[in-house]
């Protein structure tokens, strides 16, 4: 057994790190990264200023979901690889060409926006809007909620890039709480 405390720390969380770790004797790694470190997934109310609101409001309104879906979910299988074992069912993802001209990869970035519009509707209570959602994810789908904040990430960068000098550090700060909630809400199924 002792050379189990030897194994590279990949090995140890493919076969159980939680496990392993409290038989070393190691505080186990956390399953996901928090990177909103001031939205804790049991938070129950998120208040939104006037100019939050607004800021969010303008971004999107500036998107077309169709081609920013479609580069967002494109950049998230093409950055991320190991992403794309959730979409078995879309056929070729097997090169960076073959994902951009999928149909099924631009008809998924579209509901993805359509989905995060959802929220836009509702953001006094995202948590509630999104139960449904959450629950599909985690139960049905077992997607790993650590790649709803990158799909974030990618979505933020598609936007930044489209958007250029309008994308202030105080629309993005908004733009940035905003997908805080979303994801803590998609989360919520797996605490």
């Amino acid at each position: 057994m002792e050379f189990i405390g030897q194994l590279p720390p990949l090995f140890l969380r493919t076969i159980g790190q939680t496990h392993l770790a409290e038989i070393h004797g190691r505080r186990p790694r956390r399953p996901y990264l928090n990177i909103c470190p001031v939205l804790k997934p049991q938070d129950t109310m998120v208040k939104w200023t006037a100019e939050e609101r607004a800021a969010i409001e303008a971004v999107f309104a500036s998107l077309d979901y169709e081609s920013v879906g479609r580069e967002s979910l494109t950049r998230l299988l093409v950055v991320y690889p190991w992403t794309r074992r959730y979409f078995g069912g879309f056929g070729n993802l097997f090169n960076t060409e073959a994902i951009m001209a999928n149909p099924k990869v631009a008809a998924h970035g579209t509901v993805v926006l359509q989905g995060l519009e959802m929220a836009l509707e509702d953001m006094d209570n995202i948590k509630k809007t999104y139960a449904s959602l959450s629950e599909l994810h985690s139960e049905k789908l077992q997607v790993d909620p650590g790649n709803f904040q990158l799909l974030g990430d990618c979505l933020t960068v598609v936007i930044a890039t489209r958007m250029r000098t309008e994308f202030t550090p105080v629309i993005q700060a908004a733009w940035q709480k905003f997908l805080c909630v979303v994801v803590a809400a998609l989360r919520r199924q797996y605490n």
